[in-house]
């Protein structure tokens, strides 16, 4: 038996399991505590905080734990396939411009989030903020702007073009974490006050709702009870489709490498390109959407887009795991730059939703497809409801695209405002 923290993934993915059943169970009792409770605190919050919880107490090692990254690459495609099955394109388009604003919102926000959190830090701790040559904190606030606009693969774009400390390094990563799972978890709490947002934004759900009422009524018509043959063939679908996703996404990745300079060079903007991940997540979403026009569709009736969700879940309690609460203040000055930099980025999205008068849904999938990109925005967006899921995907694969190119911008403010 294991010593605490627990390193086996057997382990760890049973304390995952338990912490979704025990929240499943509290949020499905109807009077009382419990009832009150989830009335205040949704769901899916409580599915992220949990594991991160058992992170900051030591009871599980997430550096040791492979979870999260057979969640991402096997659960998550698989989930999107499932969900986008049903997916009805004229209606998606019908939703307009508003998606796109937002979202184009979130990244004017983390551009200029970035230099005016320095200047802002600087007049209390101006050391924080400092450094020369390849120690400068800009340098490695740099990385940040690329995982907060796009992802993983900006994000290590723009290391190989500041050429930030490698031995300090792990604090910007630290910084990412916590403030990005930070605001993740305010946009979860928001979801269950969804309604007053939008309320208080004056915002027209009513393209959101149409969508979500002829998805809901189409599931009605083809709902049956499920067979052993119905759930073996969504197996096929997502599974086949997860393999195809990565075949593809793995060549196309290195065929962009290997015969574009624009790609193959970690300096250019379109480095991101070359990120297997993302043409994953590109080819899943595409053969989802693919399935659509086929009988495949039908499936929805008997529950796909239902497993998609609890691959969805367990995805969650995963990325909640890597939170850990313990370290929040261990460099409080980076963190202090992190939290005013998240601050700006909502309160221009917030400014903007309230003149446009957008939906809260296009505020948190606007944000997270910059944020928390292809891993987190699907989940706040099937959050809302499961038809919704491509939006995230849609506007966090352009999150990839755009990711270089606007952190790249970022940092040339960042170099100038650390020497104002």
């Amino acid at each position: 038996m294991d010593q605490l923290p627990f390193t086996d993934d057997t382990v760890i993915f049973g304390l995952l399991c338990l912490c979704l059943g025990f929240v499943f169970y509290t949020s499905s009792i109807t009077t009382g505590f419990w009832s009150k409770f989830y009335g205040v605190v949704p769901t899916v919050l409580m599915c992220y905080l949990l594991p991160a919880i058992l992170a900051s107490l030591g009871i599980v090692d997430e550096s040791a734990s492979q979870t999260y990254f057979v969640a991402s690459r096997y659960l998550l495609p698989a989930a999107l396939i499932l969900m986008t099955l049903s997916i009805d394109l004229r209606a998606i388009m019908n939703l307009g411009s508003k998606a796109l604003i937002m979202f184009l919102t979130g990244t004017a926000g983390v551009i200029i989030g970035g230099p005016i959190a320095i200047l802002i830090v600087s007049i209390f701790s101006p050391e924080t903020v400092g450094g020369s040559g390849v120690d400068a904190v800009w340098r490695g606030l740099a990385t940040i702007a690329g995982s907060w606009i796009g992802g993983g693969a900006n994000q290590a774009a723009m290391l190989e073009v500041f050429k930030y400390n490698q031995e300090s390094y792990g604090g910007m990563v630290l910084v990412d974490i916590v403030v990005a799972n930070l605001w993740l978890a305010v946009l979860l709490f928001g979801i269950g006050k969804s309604k007053k947002i939008d309320a208080w934004l004056k915002a027209d759900t009513s393209a959101i709702e149409d969508l979500k009422q002829k998805v809901s009524t189409y599931t009605e018509k083809i709902s049956r009870i499920p067979t052993l043959h119905d759930l073996m063939m969504i197996l096929f679908y997502a599974f086949v489709g997860v393999g195809i996703a990565h075949l593809l996404g793995y060549h196309f990745a290195g065929f962009l490498e290997a015969n574009f300079e624009v790609v193959r060079n970690k300096q250019k903007i379109l480095s991101s390109l070359s990120s297997e991940f993302l043409w994953m997540v590109v080819f899943a979403t595409a053969i989802g959407i693919g399935l659509s026009f086929t009988k495949a569709k039908n499936y929805e009736g008997v529950g796909a887009s239902k497993i998609g969700s609890v691959f969805i879940y367990i995805l969650v309690a995963t990325i909640g795991m890597k939170m850990d609460l313990g370290k929040v203040l261990e460099n409080p000055g980076l963190i202090a730059i992190g939290l005013v930099w998240i601050s700006i980025h909502a309160g221009l999205l917030i400014l903007v939703a309230k003149l446009i008068k957008a939906p809260y849904f296009f505020l948190a999938v606007g944000s997270q497809a910059n944020v928390g990109g292809a891993a987190s925005a699907p989940v706040v967006a099937a959050e809302f409801h499961p038809s919704l899921t491509s939006v995230g995907i849609l506007l966090a694969v352009f999150g990839y695209v755009v990711g270089t190119a606007g952190a790249y911008i970022c940092a040339l403010l960042m170099e100038v405002a650390s020497k104002v």
